[in-house]
């Protein structure tokens, strides 16, 4: 039951199944809504939300390897192969070598590239933008913090090395 969507407190007793289950809700159907903004303008381009998470990690850590986007998109190497060529033959990512090992490959945003991530982060923010404003400046910080005690350990690292 999802009840009245007027910021409703939560109930002192927030761990009970009833709490949590509203919890993973409306994470789920925030986050489709937040991936949305950007979908008619990915389908115009013929992309999709795998190319945008890449052009926006890309963005936020320019330079990476390979190795080190597959951590951040928690991906196979396999998969993100598929949409790093597709970006390449785009014209919208570059894969440099190495400064120290010319097998290494490094990706960058090209400048069409940095446009459209512009251009997909502007859809994305503008959404967010009005709930964070909706919800009070108090509310932002309750909803990172439970979102960073989601990341696990392990992973804190990386979320803590973008831009």
């Amino acid at each position: 039951m999802l009840g009245n969507m007027a910021h409703p407190a939560a109930s002192a007793l927030f761990l009970r199944e009833a709490e949590l289950r509203r919890g993973i809700e409306l994470l789920a159907f925030g986050h489709a809504a937040l991936l949305r903004a950007a979908d008619a303008r990915l389908a115009e381009l013929g992309l999709g939300r795998a190319h945008a998470r890449a052009l926006y990690f890309i963005a936020r850590a320019p330079d990476a390897t390979v190795t080190q986007l597959l951590g951040l998109l928690g991906v196979t190497k396999q998969s993100f192969g598929r949409v790093q060529g597709e970006l390449v033959a785009r014209g919208l990512i570059e894969a440099r070598p190495g400064p120290r090992d010319r097998r290494e490959r490094r990706l960058h945003l090209t400048e069409a590239g940095r446009a459209l991530e512009a251009e997909l982060f502007d859809l994305v923010r503008a959404k967010l933008a009005a709930a964070y404003a909706a919800a009070g400046q108090g509310a932002v910080g309750g909803f990172w913090a439970v979102l960073e005690e989601l990341v696990p350990g392990e992973e804190r690292r990386l979320l803590a090395g973008l831009g």
